[in-house]
């Protein structure tokens, strides 16, 4: 792996950072947000920035209208992004639209794309991926799955509720995963401003980033036609996992850039406040913070930078990704939480931009799955590889093995 960026990667870098640096920063004291995120009104704004200075969604495909990013590209350009809240907004990489366009672009037919994707590129469409449920529905157990789609001819009916939906709140159009009448689950493309799909409430977070909030969405009998299925009926799972790799990955760059913001804002402070004679970071315990969070933010960057090199490769990175999740996810919560701690009083007030990133990081520690469960599954396929491994050491034949090798 070259950790070296080529010269027009530097240089999309660079404008990056300056886009953020004059056109977004400005814009974060905006009263045009709320609790739920940042209005429609000055999402268009973001996004009109964006598209005028060439930046707007750039992982999509160049046949799309994207920049054809690789994953490795994202991982720099979405780190810069990240540096303010509203940045991911601007670039249209925000969740869940960054991680809809891949799947979308991976999946969908050439009518569904033109009808949903292409408008979404251009920073005209929001979505919306309905699969978390309440209880004793989906959430970190996929397979709990209640969401039903009943055949109807040649329609399905879906009816079910889902919550935690992150930007249902104005989204034009939704991935809906339903199990149906087989038993398997299955991804269904639907329009928003449908009758049968009733946003109850959108629901009170700790988190301020994403527009459209989160929400809590009922299906009554919605009925979807056959051709408005994403990919093939009971493929669903696996076409989720086409979207969650890439997904945690991009997530894990965007809060880096937030962090390295948290950092700077520390450090700066840390060498002009004097406390008993001497700069904040002339103290031993500062420096060690200061030095701490350094470490975490090249640590987080190395495994964002490798897992989004293995994806370049065509590997499917599902372990790599859920490593990565964990590792950046806590990693990035320490930089920002010390950051706090430095800022004394500072750092608990909106003085600063700090405290709006500790309580928009928070939660990612849990979405897109806690890390508790990303340790689970992992330690699963550590003891499954061992024991194929040891099959084969004891003269099982590696054909008849059935668990895949870990990627490395």
């Amino acid at each position: 792996m070259d950790f070296s960026l080529s010269p027009p990667l530097q240089a999309l870098r660079d404008k990056t950072r300056q886009f953020i640096a004059e056109q977004v920063i400005p814009l974060e004291n905006d009263e045009r947000q709320s609790s739920h995120g940042p209005s429609e009104a000055l999402r268009r704004e973001l996004v009109g920035r964006a598209r005028a200075a060439g930046l707007l969604t750039p992982h999509a495909s160049k046949a799309l209208g994207g920049l054809g990013l690789s994953h490795v590209e994202k991982a720099v350009v979405f780190e810069e992004a990240g540096y303010s809240w509203l940045g991911p907004t601007a670039l249209n990489i925000h969740a869940p639209d960054e991680g809809n366009i891949h799947l979308m672009e991976e999946v969908a037919t050439a009518a569904q794309k033109e009808r949903w994707l292409r408008p979404q590129v251009a920073g005209q469409l929001r979505s919306c991926f309905a699969m978390t449920e309440p209880a004793p529905g989906a959430g970190s157990d996929p397979a709990a799955l209640s969401t039903i789609a009943v055949r109807d001819g040649d329609d399905y009916l879906i009816s079910g509720r889902k919550w935690f939906i992150t930007g249902a709140e104005g989204a034009d159009y939704a991935i809906i995963m339903a199990r149906t009448e087989d038993g398997g689950a299955t991804m269904f493309l639907s329009d928003m401003n449908r009758s049968e799909i009733v946003l109850e409430r959108s629901m009170d977070a700790m988190d301020a980033c994403f527009t459209g909030g989160h929400g809590v969405l009922r299906f009554d009998r919605l009925r979807v036609p056959a051709g408005d299925i994403l990919g093939e009926v009971g493929k669903g799972f696996r076409y989720a996992q086409v979207r969650l790799a890439p997904a945690r990955l991009t997530h894990c760059m965007r809060w880096l850039g937030q962090a390295r913001r948290a950092q700077d804002i520390a450090l700066a402070y840390t060498r002009r406040r004097t406390a008993f004679g001497k700069p904040l970071a002339s103290h031993e315990g500062v420096g060690f913070m200061l030095a701490d969070n350094d470490m975490d933010l090249h640590t987080a960057r190395l495994h964002i930078w490798h897992t989004a090199w293995l994806l370049d490769q065509g590997e499917q990175g599902n372990y790599e990704s859920s490593r990565a999740k964990v590792v950046c996810s806590e990693a990035e919560w320490r930089v920002v939480d010390r950051c706090v701690q430095m800022l004394g009083g500072q750092g608990v007030t909106m003085e600063t931009p700090v405290m709006r990133i500790f309580m928009d990081m928070r939660a990612f520690r849990i979405y897109d799955g806690p890390s508790e469960v990303h340790r689970f599954s992992m330690a699963r396929k550590l003891v499954q590889a061992a024991e194929k491994d040891a099959d084969v050491e004891r003269g099982v034949p590696e054909a008849i093995c059935s668990i895949p090798p870990l990627q490395h």
